[in-house]
């Protein structure tokens, strides 16, 4: 992908930092938000899907209680983070609805996407919001993580949310201009770089550390998360937010920040991690009518397909799609765990509801979550 293939993009997140959206910690600054807010606006307003992830919290929350510095227990953390949260959704939710969106707030952990039913869950809801049209404002939940289960920070969850979506283009917004050869307020001679790898082995010398005392990351912390965003196939454009139209500016492929280039295509990266990193746990012997619907229309497959089941699985754990001759045809995360999964094996998603008590997905697997072997 080059930038000028960037205006085609279907779906994109956008993560601005902390020191952005509260002035160097002044406060939220309500007048960027509403120029930020317009952009993404119009940006959803002509058909592309746009998620947020905000960070800000913490900061809002230290200037609505008078701190002054960032604290450094725990709970010091969560408690700044649940009064400032109460702040950054109502600004934002304000703004988009003068735009006629629909805001949603979404809060996660660590664990909400590395367990698989859970991750599922995410995916599923996140999705559903993105037909409806809604901004998903996505943050770390600081009120409750601890240090084991924290992202560290939200530019690392920008690009787990990436992953998640399977998005097209990450936007991470910040006080810098984008990534420079050494650190500018120390060389002198340290240039913007336009376009790099992500995977060059020479980002780890070019990034450092927050200097604004506000957040969790620095440039060292954006880096890891282009990285990151590259291994599902997404292109990371690192700018400066205070730009006037900067993000109008990324989706036209203007040489603006600095642009992460990924050496995988999107769904060659999904199947690489779907069908080899990992563990089957169960196998659906499907019938040739679904073989042919996953085959030759890239259909999701429906428990009407489904002759046997084996193996035992949850919501959101990997299994194998076989024809009645034992061909692997397929992988994906199923829908249902595997004792349901049998009830509904062979019925129409009509009769779920009957048959389960309640009525979800109507696919044993979607096709967003399987690739053909």
């Amino acid at each position: 992908m080059s930038r000028s293939d960037f205006s085609s993009a279907k779906r994109v997140v956008i993560k601005i930092g902390s020191a952005l959206l509260t002035k160097g910690g002044q406060g939220l600054d309500k007048q960027a938000i509403a120029t930020w807010v317009a952009q993404m606006a119009g940006l959803r307003h002509s058909g592309i899907d746009v998620i947020l992830v905000s960070s800000g919290s913490v900061a809002e929350g230290m200037s609505r209680l008078g701190l002054k510095s960032r604290p450094k227990t725990l709970h010091e953390l969560q408690a700044a983070a649940a009064v400032g949260q109460m702040g950054l959704v109502r600004v934002f939710d304000d703004n988009f609805q003068q735009h006629r969106l629909h805001a949603a707030q979404v809060l996660l952990t660590h664990e909400d996407l590395s367990d698989r039913q859970r991750y599922l869950n995410a995916r599923s809801t996140l999705l559903t919001l993105l037909e409806f049209g809604v901004i998903p404002v996505i943050n770390e939940n600081d009120t409750v993580a601890t240090e084991e289960i924290r992202f560290g920070d939200n530019d690392t969850l920008g690009a787990l949310v990436a992953n998640l979506v399977e998005a097209d283009l990450l936007v991470i917004l910040t006080d810098q201009q984008g990534l420079y050869t050494a650190d500018p307020s120390i060389n002198p001679d340290a240039t913007l770089i336009s376009e790099i790898s992500a995977n060059d082995s020479r980002l780890e010398s070019m990034a450092g550390d927050s200097r604004s005392g506000l957040g969790r990351g620095g440039m060292s912390t954006k880096v890891r998360a282009a990285r990151l965003a590259a291994r599902s196939g997404a292109a990371t454009v690192i700018a400066a937010g205070v730009t006037d139209n900067i993000i109008n500016l990324v989706l036209q492929g203007e040489d603006v920040g600095t642009y992460f280039i990924s050496d995988i295509e999107p769904l060659a990266a999904r199947k690489q991690w779907l069908a080899g990193q990992l563990q089957v746990k169960g196998q659906l012997v499907l019938d040739a009518g679904a073989v042919r619907a996953l085959r030759n229309d890239g259909k999701s497959l429906l428990a009407v397909g489904v002759k046997a089941i084996t193996g035992q699985f949850e919501r959101g754990e990997l299994v194998s799609c076989v024809d009645e001759q034992g061909l692997e045809v397929a992988r994906g995360l199923v829908n249902y765990g595997n004792v349901d999964a049998r009830l509904i094996a062979g019925k129409s998603s009509q009769e779920f509801e009957k048959i389960l008590g309640y009525a979800d997905d109507a696919e044993i697997l979607h096709r967003d979550n399987m690739v053909l072997i």
